[in-house]
């Protein structure tokens, strides 16, 4: 009894996630901040524009992968790093392929209308990284290359709605692991420990 059940229970999924698949672009809009666990550290995020792509496998019950590309940064600023006299103010700026894998359910389906609720992990692969100081007198960047992750883990949680072949999400994003975690200056070590978080809003346009 116990197989049959499971076997059904597998074939309801199976079927759910083939009955219908969608596919099309999106562009959207990232805002968040970046968590320092330092209090006379200090950060700001800068809010960026997202371009990709979704694949929705699935009806009530759906698989959503996507891939998007976008560029994150901000400033770090400290009074001062390593027993320097001077200020620290360094700008950051970071061009990543983000790709999610979102698993969701239909809330209500007003058939020319639906809301949905969506949650899963996402990798954010480092393409390319670049440091500036900004501080006055400040001639070299306190923050390396090698001090920022390559990839950036994390989870997204939210909803959308789907108006014809228009489809709008809202996600938060939690960071799972350190945009920048410890770095050394002239010996010292100082704990940046930084995770990024935020808002993500995308819309899509279903072209199949």
């Amino acid at each position: 009894m116990k197989k049959i059940v499971i076997v059904a229970i597998l074939f309801s999924l199976s079927y759910g996630l083939t009955a219908q698949i969608s596919l099309g672009p999106k562009i959207g809009y990232t805002t968040g901040k970046l968590s320092i666990d330092q209090s006379d550290v200090t950060t700001s995020l800068k809010n960026s524009l997202v371009f990709g792509a979704f694949l929705r496998l699935g009806d009530k019950y759906y698989l959503q992968p996507e891939i998007n590309w976008y560029t994150a940064g901000g400033v770090f600023k400290a009074p001062s790093v390593g027993g320097g006299l001077s200020p620290v103010e360094d700008e950051v700026e970071l061009k990543s392929i983000q790709i999610p894998l979102y698993v969701g359910f239909k809330l209500f389906d007003l058939k020319l209308v639906q809301i949905r609720a969506q949650a899963g992990p996402t990798a954010s692969f480092i393409t390319d990284k670049t440091i500036n100081p900004l501080a006055v007198g400040q001639t070299t960047s306190v923050i390396k290359e090698t001090d920022i992750s390559d990839i950036l883990w994390g989870f997204q949680f939210g909803g959308g709605v789907d108006v014809l072949m228009f489809t709008l999400d809202v996600q938060y994003m939690l960071g799972l692991n350190t945009v920048i975690g410890d770095i050394n200056v002239n010996g010292t070590t100082v704990k940046f420990d930084s995770k990024q978080q935020g808002f993500m809003v995308t819309l899509g346009w279903k072209i199949i």
